[in-house]
């Protein structure tokens, strides 16, 4: 490591933290207050950037675990915090502070103008800080801090313009509903609370256990305190459900999903770093770092209830990723259809990550192909994202169906949201096709068939909805030049950031197997190191080699290019060369109009959480003020001063203001003291 390795995992986080506040001390400067934010954050991943040589030369033990005192207790016990360095700290800070400096450089013209923009700019910086000090914590304390920044932040921006103004409204188009700003804002707030709550409980359950929170100390002893865990049955069981709560609820994976389609609310670079640096990858580094616990618990103490981290983690993922795939097909706003691609892709690194613990064989792969397609979400959900907000602001509409865009006129744009579209899909020789084809290779090594199969068929989900949204953006059917947007191409200053990212998706692409052997060596050398003193060490070091290997690689590489070229054939009639109508299509197929519905409402789910916890909760606000506000505030604020008005009447009848009869009082009262003090042996 470049640098003192004491310091620079600190200044990972603090560099950011220092840029939210020089925000607000340089609010009145301009330029000047968001040049100085970006500075700050790329000295951020310029420390996180230092860590990367850990990666090729890693400690004999795998990891780095710098600490400092906190707090001292009494005797000679102290509480002390420190940050983790090893792979997955390493990879997922320099993605946040990459991805992160680039929506921020996007952000100095994006947010030139805007009246709130010292506001963006202290919870921009400060939601990364949160995100790295989350990645680097060494403990579930500190950890819990950074993600309940991650948390507030996300509030605050999801919310940004919480005036409502109606230009900011999102939904519809009329006369279906719409959503404001600031309810939007509550709503991913109260639903990742939920999360956060059963997060906190599974933290609880495993301090009371291992009476640790430092993750290197919880992973060196799980083989004792699993053990007593075992004891009370459905214990493990449980707490792996808490601690999966709060990573399902932040990741926007099923039941909690329902958040993220109104967090586009909020500016369009919120969005870039919502959902590709920060937020919902929270929940995926959780899976992530808690999973080596509940491997020990499976594979070596042969302990059943711990396979129930893997099993709901693999389940949710695959359900998810279908479940997204599926909504968007029918989405007629631009982000919200990035939206529910990121619940989708989320569910693929959920899914790699739950397969990885079913088989030892199964859990470099599972990891490593799950932090690849972490990585290569990032990059092209960034690009996607940032080009949505240049072609939003150059059609002056959230709808596709009103975008009407010449790729003539904005051909970078066209460009680079193509080439981050494609890898979207997951074609080669584009960066995601190496990781989907790695979480798929995973099912298989992990038996896991059904999932195998549901995550195959979502790549022509996946292919058609992708084709769709650029179909409508870029190739609309016969457009007359007096019909396309009169807009060239935005700033350089936009297109910069945008251009690297389609660049960089590219460049991974072409050497895939490179960096996806390198990322499970990584990955394998430090569960080695990790596992070493426990006899399933051998089963994770091992390297699957030979012909098997590689005809499967073959053979998946084969199917979900298939499964591509199934989907892309009929959307590209339908979409971009437009020998077909999909309306016409739908309206005269009775099951596809049904089908339709049941996908443009969201499978009903909104509606049944509105139905049953809204309204229920506004069900019972008449009996709730009647019962138990109006009893509670009679009680404070008129039973109270009433009971001390009359204690204060009675009182003044013994209040003569005659001196003997006081001194008699004060005699009576210091004999009954005297009395009592007697009877409890103090005299």
């Amino acid at each position: 490591m470049l640098w003192n390795a004491d310091i620079v995992p600190w200044l990972t986080w603090i560099f950011p933290a220092i840029g939210a506040v020089l925000s607000l001390v340089l609010a009145k400067t301009g330029r000047t207050r968001d040049v100085t934010v970006v500075i700050l954050s790329f000295l951020g991943w310029l420390m996180a950037a230092f860590m990367i040589p850990n990666l090729f030369n890693p400690p004999a033990k795998g990891y780095l675990d710098v600490q400092t005192s906190w707090l001292g207790l009494p005797g000679s016990a102290t509480v002390s915090i420190g940050m983790l360095v090893d792979p997955l700290s390493i990879i997922l800070a320099n993605i946040v502070g990459f991805l992160g400096l680039l929506i921020l450089i996007y952000s100095l013209k994006y947010m030139e103008h805007d009246p709130g923009a010292t506001r963006y700019w202290f919870l921009m910086s400060l939601f990364m800080s949160g995100m790295l000090l989350l990645v680097m914590a060494d403990n579930l304390i500190v950890f819990f801090v950074g993600w309940k920044i991650v948390g507030l932040c996300s509030f605050g921006l999801i919310g940004y313009y919480y005036n409502d103004a109606k230009e900011h409204w999102i939904g519809g188009p009329a006369p279906f509903s719409f959503w404001k700003p600031s309810k939007c804002g509550l709503k991913a707030l109260l639903v990742t609370t939920l999360g956060d709550i059963m997060l906190l409980g599974g933290i609880l359950l495993l301090f009371s256990y291992s009476h640790t929170f430092n993750f290197v100390d919880l992973f060196n002893t799980a083989s004792t305190w699993l053990r007593g865990m075992a004891g009370s049955p459905g214990v493990i069981a449980l707490t792996a459900i808490l601690l999966l709560g709060g990573p399902l609820a932040k990741s926007a994976q099923f039941p909690f999903q329902e958040w993220l389609p109104e967090a586009m609310s909020g500016p369009t670079p919120v969005s870039a770093l919502i959902h590709a640096a920060t937020m919902v990858k929270a929940g995926v580094y959780l899976v992530a770092r808690l999973l080596p616990i509940f491997f020990i618990g499976y594979w070596m103490l042969d302990l059943p209830e711990a396979s129930v981290f893997f099993v709901v983690a693999a389940a949710i993922g695959c359900f998810t990723l279908f479940l997204g795939a599926s909504q968007a097909l029918v989405s007629q706003e631009l982000k919200k259809t990035l939206a529910y691609s990121t619940m989708s892709c989320i569910g693929y690194m959920m899914l790699s990550l739950g397969v990885s613990g079913l088989s030892p064989n199964a859990l470099v792969d599972g990891v490593s192909s799950g932090i690849f397609f972490l990585i290569n979400h990032g990059i092209f959900k960034a690009a996607l994202f940032l080009c949505a907000g240049i072609i939003i602001h150059s059609s002056g509409s959230i709808y596709m169906s009103d975008m009407k865009l010449s790729r003539r006129k904005m051909r970078f744009t066209w460009l680079f949201m193509w080439i981050a579209a494609l890898s979207l899909i997951g074609l080669p020789p584009f960066s995601n096709f190496w990781s989907k084809d790695g979480v798929l290779i995973a099912c298989l090594q992990g038996g896991q068939y059904a999932l195998f199969a549901v995550a195959l068929v979502t790549v022509i989900l996946t292919t058609l909805y992708v084709v769709r949204f650029m179909g409508m953006i870029f190739h609309k059917e016969q457009i007359n030049e007096a019909n396309e947007a009169p807009e060239k191409e935005v700033s350089a200053l936009m297109l910069a950031p945008v251009g690297v990212l389609a660049a960089l998706t590219i460049a991974i692409g072409l050497i895939g197997p490179l960096v996806s052997g390198f990322l499970s060596n990584v990955f394998k050398n430090y569960y080695t190191s990790l596992f070493s003193s426990l006899p399933i060490a051998n089963s994770v070091a091992s390297v699957n080699t030979g012909s098997n290997v590689l005809l499967l690689d073959v053979a998946v590489a084969i199917g979900s290019t298939s499964m591509a070229l199934i989907g892309l054939i009929p959307a590209y009639r339908l979409y971009i060369s437009h020998r077909a109508s999909p309306e016409g299509i739908i309206s005269k197929h009775s099951t596809l109009r049904r089908v339709y519905k049941f996908l443009w409402n969201r499978w009903y789910m909104e509606a049944f959480y509105n139905k049953v916890f809204v309204n229920g909760a506004l069900a019972i606000k008449d009996l709730s003020i009647r019962f138990v506000e109006r009893p509670i505030d009679h009680a404070w604020n008129v039973g109270v001063p009433s009971f001390f008005t009359e204690v204060h009447k009675d009182l003044k009848k013994v209040q003569t203001g005659i001196l003997e009869v006081n001194m008699l009082y004060f005699i009576v009262l210091l004999v009954a003291l005297l009395l009592v003090f007697w009877w409890l042996g103090v005299l």
